[in-house]
C-alpha cells in the first residue's frame, strides 16, 4: 500500500474555504493523505454565516461517487453535510455497495450561525441508514441532544454515559466531542463495546473556530487511512485541531469567525 492513502470526502462546498470539502482537503493534505471529493450541496457563506444552500441534484452526486469508487482504492471515508432524505438514501446505498473500511460520519444538523444543514424528518433516515455504516459517529453536544431527543443540558459528567447511548444505532463508535461543555476544558469521549476514552485538552480562546467540526471528522479519517487505531487517530486529530485553532490568528481571512490554520 502507497504511503499516502486515497481519502473521500462527502459533504458541502464552502466558498469561504474555512469549512465543507475546502477544510476537509487541507486537512488531508496537512496529515499527508490523498483527498478526493464527492460535493452534496453548494453553500453561499463566509465568516458571518450561510447566506444560501443549493443541493446538488441526486444524478450529479450519484454520477460523482461512482466515478470515484470505480477507479481509486479509499481508504476512508469522511462524512459532512447530506442535507436531504434523498442524498442520505444515496449515500447509504453506494457505501453499502462498496464497503469502504473506514466511515467517519460528522453529523452536521446546524451550522455555528444557527442556520439548518438537514431537512426536517431526515434525521431518522441518517440514524437507520448511515450511522450503522460508520465506523465512528462524531456530533457535538447540541446534535447529540438532538439524536437522542434530550431536553436538558450536559454537563461533564453527562459525558460518558451520553456517548455510550449514541452507541445504540449502530454505528462501531462515538466520539462525543464537548467543545460546548462550560468551563475552560474541553473534554471529548470516545466510546465503543470494549471502553471509553476521555480526551482533555484547555480552551483556546479565539474567535478563529470556523470549520472546527469538519476539521477535527477529517484528521480522524486521515489518521485512520494511515493505519491508526481509534484512540491514536482521536488523540493525534485533536492535537492537530488544537493546534490549528492556537495558530490561527496568523490568518487574516473575512471579519466574523475566522477559520482554522490548517498548515501546523
Amino acid at each position: 500500500m502507497s504511503s499516502f492513502p486515497n481519502v473521500l470526502t462527502i459533504a458541502g462546498s464552502d466558498p469561504s474555504g474555512g469549512a465543507g470539502i475546502q477544510a476537509d482537503l487541507k486537512t488531508f493534505s496537512a496529515i499527508k493523505v490523498y483527498g478526493t471529493t464527492v460535493i452534496t450541496n453548494i453553500t453561499a457563506q463566509n465568516t458571518h454565516g450561510i447566506n444560501d444552500i443549493f443541493t446538488l441534484p441526486v444524478k450529479v452526486i450519484k454520477s460523482q461517487l461512482k466515478s470515484v469508487f470505480e477507479d481509486i482504492d479509499i481508504a476512508a471515508v469522511k462524512i459532512g453535510m447530506l442535507h436531504s432524505i434523498d442524498i442520505i438514501e444515496l449515500v447509504s446505498e453506494v457505501l453499502n455497495y462498496y464497503r469502504p473500511n473506514n466511515i467517519i460520519l460528522d453529523p452536521v444538523l446546524v451550522s455555528s450561525s444557527g442556520r439548518p444543514l438537514l431537512e426536517d424528518d431526515a434525521l431518522s433516515l441518517l440514524k437507520s441508514n448511515l450511522f450503522p455504516l460508520a465506523t465512528m459517529i462524531t456530533p457535538n453536544i447540541p446534535e447529540a441532544r438532538s439524536i437522542l431527543s434530550l431536553d436538558h443540558e450536559l454537563k461533564p459528567t453527562d459525558m460518558e454515559t451520553v456517548a455510550k447511548s449514541l452507541l445504540q444505532f449502530g454505528s462501531k463508535s462515538v466520539l462525543l466531542k464537548g467543545g460546548h461543555l462550560k468551563g475552560r476544558d474541553c473534554i471529548d469521549v470516545l466510546s465503543d463495546a470494549s471502553q471509553t476514552t476521555m480526551f482533555s485538552h484547555t480552551k483556546v480562546a479565539s474567535k478563529n473556530t470556523h470549520g472546527t467540526g469538519c476539521t477535527l471528522s477529517s484528521a480522524i479519517t486521515a489518521n485512520l487511512a494511515k493505519g491508526s487505531s481509534l484512540q491514536q487517530a482521536v488523540q493525534d486529530a485533536n492535537n492537530y485541531t488544537y493546534n490549528a485553532i492556537l495558530n490561527a490568528d496568523k490568518l487574516n481571512v473575512g471579519t466574523g469567525t475566522g477559520p482554522l490554520f490548517h498548515f501546523t
